[in-house]
């Protein structure tokens, strides 16, 4: 087993697309693979884009928000939960599949795990090792761009009820005041 990193100072501030592009060309340049697992969403943008744009410029089917992964022989099975209902999907293999926390319980690693992971193989491919032009990528290549950011405000202080024994009164005549009945 082998870990493969693909860095370059070019990928910054690359959007969902530009980011896309660059991973399936990471994954062209390694070859046949049956699985390219991704995570749902990345921390800073959340858009839940990247694996759906991957499996397109592979050509390749996808399941998204995966809690339970199944492989067997040329297909795989994954269940999606959502807040009330699960449902079980299936898709022939090569794959992409975008997974939630949900997959797996994580686990610390012993000592001799440690050991051994320090021993494996991870190569480091750049844009040109895997024949991306850079203008493809960062802010050049990518297809938005975030104009602007603030703080958000401070929030205000919220409206409290004391029950006199009229709370639901008060509770309703504020609630039609916020125009929300």
């Amino acid at each position: 087993t082998e870990g493969v990193h693909l860095t370059d100072d070019a990928l910054a501030g690359s959007d969902a697309a530009a980011t896309s592009l660059a991973l399936a060309a990471a994954v062209r340049h390694l070859g046949d693979v049956d699985l390219v697992i991704t995570g749902m969403a990345s921390t800073d943008g959340e858009t839940s884009l990247v694996p759906a744009q991957l499996a397109e410029r592979l050509g390749l089917p996808q399941v998204t928000f995966a809690s339970t992964l199944e492989v067997d022989g040329g297909r795989l099975t994954a269940r999606r939960d959502a807040d009330t209902s699960s449902e079980t999907v299936e898709a022939p293999l090569p794959a992409v599949v975008s997974v939630t926390d949900q997959i797996n319980e994580p686990r610390y690693p012993n000592f001799k795990g440690i050991i051994a992971a320090k021993r494996k193989s991870i190569s480091t491919l750049s844009l040109a090792d895997i024949g991306v032009d850079p203008a493809q990528v960062g802010f050049a290549g990518s297809w938005t761009t975030v104009t602007s950011a603030e703080q958000r405000p401070p929030r205000t202080a919220g409206t409290i009820i004391t029950d006199e024994g009229d709370a639901g009164i008060k509770l309703v005549d504020f609630l039609a005041a916020q125009k929300l009945l």
